[in-house]
Parts: structure tokens; sequence; C-alpha cells
């Protein structure tokens, strides 16, 4: 058994981010009618630690409010989105009447230490991140979502091997050492992997390591771990490497494709960076029906130019890339992330959620129709 990181029931209010003279950015100043909502009020929360700490808060269900104060700043993390704005340009009609501080964070580790020091109002995760700022002491609310409809033929990980390490269906991970990440989505994968092959923690050595960088092909290479979850190019110039030396990689045909923007519930019961909010998930879910629309130009400017990746690495991320599905209702993501929280509150003795609290479903209709907007302004059939 892996030694687990219990979780910090400690009270938590998010620091106040003081806002320069200048934005860091200024992306657009074009009005939009509607009135400003009140304030969205912190409704009581219902979830409880076993001593009675809050861990979740109900998402409100008043309207979204739809004029932004002038003033307004946020401070977002989410360099992909960042950068496909960038390019596109006039080709996303998405007006964002507020001040932008682009921070280059992203992910579960990053964003949390972010949100903790009040430097990031929104972030770009998965669907762990929310789970652990929750259970480490930071209510937070989904406000967007997005999955692959190509999420069986394209997952975002494969299970990979190390040189000489049998491994062609799950059933082979039985008595391997497996890479685990607590606290992020390849951790959660590598749980959910083991309980579709019948496998308990007891079955298998769980060696904690950091997903971050090249860790773990690093790890896979010098054969400190049997078995690592590995996405993107990782996987590729990998394999690439040391396929010779025996290495292989297994598709484990489940549900890995979640992406979300996250914000403390704090930032969402401020009615300014509420209304912000709502203009930026709107923007985010063009951005991304405009990276599928768009592949060529994705893969020179940014996978390319930007990322520094070889011609070769690029197509790779292209031939896999998301197939986006952003839902006009979370249902079906909202019970899927249930059975996450469920199988992650057994299997690291965590305090049980309920997923409905985590999400604002608000938020849902304003991303759908924004993905449909952006499809019929590239003409595209996705």
């Amino acid at each position: 058994m892996p030694t687990l990181i219990p979780p910090q029931r400690i009270p938590w209010k998010r620091p106040r981010r003081a806002v320069p003279g200048r934005p860091a950015a200024l992306i657009s100043t074009l009005a939009v009618v509607g009135l400003l909502a009140g304030c969205s009020g912190l409704a009581e929360a219902t979830t409880r630690t076993d001593d009675g700490d809050a861990l979740t808060v109900p998402a409100p269900t008043d309207p979204l409010p739809t004029k932004v104060p002038a003033g307004t700043t946020l401070a977002i993390g989410d360099p992909t989105t960042q950068f496909a704005l960038d390019l596109a340009g006039d080709q996303i009609d998405a007006p964002l009447d507020f001040d932008i501080e682009w921070a280059n964070v992203s992910g579960g580790p990053q964003s949390l230490e972010a949100f903790r020091a009040g430097s990031v109002d929104v972030s770009a995760v998965a669907d762990i991140p929310p789970l652990q700022a929750t259970w480490t002491g930071v209510p937070v609310h989904i406000i967007a979502a997005l999955y692959r409809e190509n999420w069986e033929t394209s997952p975002i990980y494969q299970l990979a091997s190390a040189p000489g390490v049998t491994l062609t269906s799950l059933a082979d991970l039985k008595g391997k050492r497996i890479a685990y990440s607590p606290g992020q989505a390849q951790g959660a994968l590598v749980l959910k992997a083991l309980a579709a092959a019948g496998l308990t923690q007891d079955d298998v050595t769980l060696v904690e390591l950091p997903s971050t960088g090249d860790v773990y092909p690093t790890a896979l290479a010098a054969k400190e771990v049997d078995v690592a979850p590995l996405g993107g190019t990782a996987a590729t110039r990998y394999l690439n490497q040391y396929a010779a030396d025996g290495a292989t990689a297994i598709d484990h045909h489940l549900r890995d494709d979640a992406s979300h923007l996250y914000a403390p519930v704090e930032v969402l019961d401020d009615p300014a960076e509420l209304a912000a909010l709502t203009q930026y998930v709107a923007a985010w879910a063009k951005a991304k029906i405009w990276i599928a629309d768009h592949p060529q130009e994705w893969k020179q400017k940014y996978y390319i130019e930007d990322q520094g990746l070889s011609a070769e690495d690029a197509q790779v991320l292209i031939d896999d890339a998301t197939v986006p599905d952003i839902p006009a209702d979370w249902a079906d993501g909202i019970e899927r992330e249930q059975e996450t929280i469920d199988l992650l509150s057994a299997e690291q003795d965590r305090a049980p959620l309920d997923a409905t609290e985590l999400f604002d479903t608000r938020f849902a209709e304003v991303a759908y129709r924004a993905a449909q907007e952006q499809r019929a302004a590239d003409g595209s059939d996705r």
C-alpha cells in the first residue's frame, strides 16, 4: 500500500489578489447587453468530513450575470486557450469585457497552489484536481466541461511498460510496480485500471511519483517502475527509443478524457468576477472548437513553433486530437465523476463527496451555445 496523503481539514479563505493599475493583458472592451445579477451567495455546505468540517458548497441556481462591470480583472491559468485566442484573432467572436492577467499555470498542483495564494481565479485541469482541492480545504466549482467523442480510440493516456516487462492486457498489471500520483488524473487512471482488471492495491506495488515533465518515462527507462501512464508525445518518444528493448504500451479502454475549468467558490461569489467568468467560458468553448477545426494551423503554430515539437511528433498529436464534446447537459459527466469520487474515497481513504455539488451547471448551456456558434462560423460538421 502506498503512503496516502490525508485530507487537510483546515479552514481556508482565499487571499484577495491586488489588482494593478494597469492589467497584464487587455483582450477586448466590446459591450454586451444585460443586467448584472446580484451576488450569488454561498449556499450552506452540505458535504462534511467526519469531524464536521465543510468540504463542498452546492452551486447556486441564480441566473448568470451578463454584463461585466468596468474595472473587472480575472487572473487566468489556461495557456492553451490563451494561445488559441491570440492565434485565431477575429475568427473567434467572443467579447471579453474585462482585463485579463494571463498566468502560466495549468494542471492540478500548480493551480491549487495559485488558488491558495490568491494569484489565479480560474484554471484548466482534468477531473481530479477539483476533487483534490476540495479534499484539501479549498472549495471549488467546475464551470466548464469538455469530453472526447473519440475517447475510446484516442485516449489521453496509454499504459506503458519498462523494457522487457510483459504488458499485453490489464490483467498483466498484477505483481507490477506502477508509477502513481494520488492527486492527479494519472493516479486515478491507475486505480480505475486495477479495478477493471479485478485487482486491488495489494496485488501491485504503487510507487508514488509526480506525473510531471519526464519523470515517468525516465522511471520506466531506468526500470524503477514496471508500468506508468504516458500520454501524447511522451508515449511516442518513449516507445521510439525503447521499443527495440522490449518496451510496449496498451490501451486501457477507460474514460480518461474529462477536461474542465474550475474556480474557487469565493471567486464565483463575486458578481463581477462571475460575470467575467461567464464570458470566459464562452470564449474557452469557442477556442476548443476552433482548435479542432484548424488542425494544420494548430500543428504548425502551436506544436512546432511554440512548443518546439518536431513535425513528426506534432502530427502524432494531431492524429490523436480531441474530437470535442461540449454537452449542454452534464449529467453523464457528473455520474462518471461520482464513480471516480467513490473509487478514490475507498482507495485513498478520502471523505465522500457529492459530485453534483462540485459542478456549477449554470455554465453548461453557455459553453454549449458558444461551441455551436463556433462550429457554424467555421463551417464545421463536428
